[in-house]
């Protein structure tokens, strides 16, 4: 494990969000977060806790069939606005597509990017992102998660 990995052990969706909302307080305006993990690992329920983090009142739903959905909130560190912008590319296929949907317009210094599925934007963009890996855990609703 290096020095900037952290390993979150979650037995609830609420200790799942939880883990989110406390994440959320690394995020920088900018930054482009990489959600890894099989169907149902924790991922949405993460995004709900940045969410809330960002004090966005809209539910957060997973955009699985929208691909994007954005959201307004407000950064608590320096009370501006801030978009999110939540991306589900699980339909996707190709990276080709994503400039159909224009998702470079999506990046910008005062949006921060939440990609589950993120693979494809990985090959699409020039540069990495922080990635958050999301597996199931021994016990029934126990999720592990690590921070990269």
């Amino acid at each position: 494990m290096n020095k900037s990995e952290e390993k979150i052990i979650s037995d609830s969706v609420k200790s799942t969000i939880n883990a989110g909302k406390k994440y959320a307080k690394s995020i920088l305006p900018g930054e482009i977060i990489g959600l890894k993990g099989n169907l149902g690992s924790g991922k949405t329920q993460f995004v709900k806790g940045i969410g809330e983090y960002f004090k966005v009142k809209d539910v957060i739903n997973s955009p699985t069939f929208l691909i994007v959905n954005q959201y307004s909130g407000i950064n608590p560190e320096t009370n501006k606005e801030i978009t999110i912008n939540h991306f589900d590319l699980y339909r996707l296929r190709y990276k080709e597509e994503l400039e159909t949907i224009g998702f470079s317009d999506y990046i910008n210094e005062n949006s921060v990017c939440i990609i589950e599925w993120c693979e494809l934007a990985e090959e699409y963009l020039s540069y990495s992102f922080k990635e958050v890996l999301f597996d199931f855990g021994k016990k029934k609703n126990e999720r592990l998660i690590k921070l990269l």
